[in-house]
């Protein structure tokens, strides 16, 4: 290794990339005596919606709560199962929690980090009402896949409420907080599950700062502009009129039509959003790009990424998790701490859940889910985002492979 070439330097894993654009929106909306929920997050519906090619979207204050407002929507609760990966952050299971329903984990597959399929088939029962997907990285799960096994156990669904009931079996609901612009089959993330969840937390490929938007695909017997009025209904108090509404003459007059929740999204959040959302298909790009040197320079190494781009469909390039064969949990942590010395922060996407003190006490045990398992113990995620040069990548990949390969 050349000294000249890879002279120490600090890089971060996710930093937001944030320009003149989004600063010069949120002075603008400032400056417009309009800070909440209003004329700013509304055009950022609108936006979110015609990008996902969906009729509607509902931008809330974090795509943990779009889960939540989802489950709710469908009148999913005590009795209810809802199944979900063991491999993926808290907020894809402690959603379900939160609406009384039983989490119901398996394990994944060969295929990545998606669901083993089987076994989702098989974790099926007559009390299921919706399965929550993970897109991890920013790759879209096999949803033809996941669609023909809720369709084959249509027989076994009970419907509890008129939408549920318009389905007419287990709701296929994507957790893609990390998949915002990817493409399956020619389809964008958002119009493919029936429901789908996205983040815009700061370390996502598009940011708020916070927050998040759910869409939905048009459901025959049930109007999109009725599902959008109960998001806002459960993520403004059950308010019948929203703040900007009340300020009309005359109409400061409203009902709480039931205790829901206060979950919105600010006309902040979505001015910055709006200004990402402009340059967004040029992020996608350099995050492609990126993956692709990684890749390259990974060939003849033991390490392997997983496969963002193919026939099938484009990832949005949220995250390059990587793999090494053979080492265990201690090696791993070893390799991100001498990874940080030499200025590269790394993480892990991520513990599997039954591993978590949560979910332990809830009875889970990760001697179920030992594919879950085993890729923790082998996993190793790299910086990934568009403040990267290509020599930042460089510096990263070749003090990677020595460090693997046990360089001191």
């Amino acid at each position: 290794m050349e000294e000249k070439n890879l002279k120490k330097r600090e890089i971060k894993f996710s930093p937001p990339d944030i320009g003149q654009q989004e600063i010069d929106n949120v002075v603008r909306v400032l400056q417009s005596g309009w800070i909440t929920t209003g004329p700013e997050t509304k055009k950022f519906e609108r936006n979110i919606a015609a990008y996902c090619n969906t009729a509607k979207a509902v931008c809330l204050n974090s795509a943990t709560a779009c889960l939540e407002l989802t489950l709710r929507l469908l009148g999913i609760g005590a009795g209810d199962e809802v199944i979900t990966s063991a491999y993926t952050y808290t907020a894809s299971a402690s959603v379900i929690d939160h609406v009384g329903a039983k989490i119901v984990m398996v394990d994944i597959g060969d295929r990545g980090l998606e669901m083993d399929y089987e076994a989702l088939s098989r974790a099926i029962s007559p009390k299921t009402k919706a399965i929550i997907a993970v897109d991890i990285g920013g790759i879209m799960c096999d949803y033809d896949a996941i669609f023909k096994i809720a369709e084959s156990k249509r027989d076994l669904f009970k419907a509890a409420n008129s939408l549920q009931k318009a389905i007419g079996r287990v709701v296929v609901i994507a957790d893609a907080a990390h998949s915002f612009g990817a493409t399956h089959k020619g389809q964008r993330s958002g119009a493919v599950a029936d429901f789908t969840s996205f983040s815009f937390h700061a370390v996502k490929n598009l940011t708020t700062a916070e927050g998040g938007a759910v869409t939905w695909r048009t459901i025959e017997g049930m109007e999109d502009e009725e599902i959008y009025r109960q998001y806002m209904l459960m993520s403004l108090h059950g308010q019948s009129k929203d703040a900007l509404a009340k300020t009309q003459l005359g109409a400061w007059e409203y009902d709480i039509v039931k205790p829901y929740f206060k979950c919105n999204m600010t006309d902040i959040m979505a001015a910055i959003g709006s200004a990402q959302l402009t340059r967004y298909d040029g992020m996608l790009k350099r995050r492609q790009e990126i993956i692709e040197q990684y890749n390259k320079s990974f060939a003849s190494s033991p390490i392997r990424g997983l496969e963002h781009y193919n026939a099938e469909g484009k990832s949005s390039g949220h995250l390059y998790i990587t793999q090494i064969d053979g080492i265990g949990e201690s090696r791993r942590n070893d390799i991100i701490v001498e990874m940080a010395r030499r200025g590269i922060a790394c993480n892990v996407h991520y513990k599997p859940l039954p591993k978590l003190t949560a979910y332990r006490e809830k009875g889970f045990k990760i001697e179920d889910y030992p594919k879950a398992e085993r890729f923790f113990r082998q996993e190793i995620t790299l910086p990934l985002h568009t403040m990267l040069s290509d020599e930042d990548v460089n510096y990263i990949a070749e003090n990677f492979k020595e460090v693997v390969n046990g360089a001191e």
